[in-house]
């Protein structure tokens, strides 16, 4: 196994660091007019508000046993994603699977670092829950507290970015991760807790800083973890194929 620091240096970094770029650049375009002020925004008017009191009231007009599956889906459409996840890595440290044992280790890093950001950006743009800001929506879930602010959605951030870096790293797993993610998104929006440009702005973030962690740091996190599982006797020690290896 080797890496060939050419091939990094001029496709796989710069497309890294343009998908790291892009994630934020769009979740701050995405940032409702008026962000940042003293006190908490609440977006009453627009598109955005538009389609999240459509889906909401066609959530409500559901008997009320779909409430509790709608709300419990959005949660469980995170945490089957964030399984399949888990057993991929599994899978792939039993099997000696270096590529793939890295692969998920990176993907996860990505996914949790666009998991922080966007809870910073939760803290500079400060907007209000539409469940609190829209006195007469439709919210079938209880409304998160004072001071958990709605803009991005962590829970999308998360979801679609384990979804779409799956994808990437095994493509037969896209059909079932990637309506996982999608369901995570608009379930969210459904339920009455998120507008629709806070789940557009944590997709975007979750999937740009997903696949640029899969860009930036598998292939080299692969060169440490395959002595490490030869070691377990899972696998075979990295041996250089030609071309220039990237050493540290």
């Amino acid at each position: 196994m080797a890496l060939d620091s050419g091939t990094y240096l001029s496709r796989r970094l710069p497309a890294g660091l343009i998908l790291l770029g892009v994630g934020a650049a769009s979740a701050l375009l995405l940032a409702p007019a008026g962000s940042g002020g003293d006190e908490p925004l609440r977006v009453r008017s627009g598109f955005s508000v538009s389609v999240y009191r459509t889906l909401t009231e066609a959530a409500e007009g559901t008997p009320s046993w779909m409430h509790t599956v709608l709300e419990l889906g959005s949660e469980a459409s995170v945490a089957l994603v964030a399984l399949t996840l888990v057993v991929v890595w599994a899978l792939a440290v039993r099997r000696g699977d270096a590529r793939t044992v890295a692969g998920t280790m990176t993907l996860g890093l990505g996914t949790v670092c666009a998991y922080a950001l966007s809870e910073g950006l939760k803290l500079l743009v400060y907007q209000e829950r539409p469940c609190r800001a829209l006195e007469d929506s439709a919210a079938v879930a209880p409304c998160p507290s004072l001071g958990d602010w709605s803009f991005p959605s962590n829970h999308t951030t998360l979801a679609v970015g384990a979804a779409v870096g799956l994808a990437l790293l095994r493509p037969r797993l896209a059909a079932f991760v990637l309506p996982l993610g999608l369901a995570a998104a608009v379930l969210r929006v459904a339920v009455g807790v998120h507008y629709p440009h806070d789940v557009l702005a944590g997709s975007i973030l979750g999937a740009s800083w997903s696949a640029a962690g899969l860009l930036l740091l598998a292939a080299p996190f692969a060169l440490v973890v395959a002595p490490l599982l030869a070691r377990l006797g899972l696998g075979s020690p990295p041996v250089p194929e030609g071309g220039h290896r990237l050493t540290s």
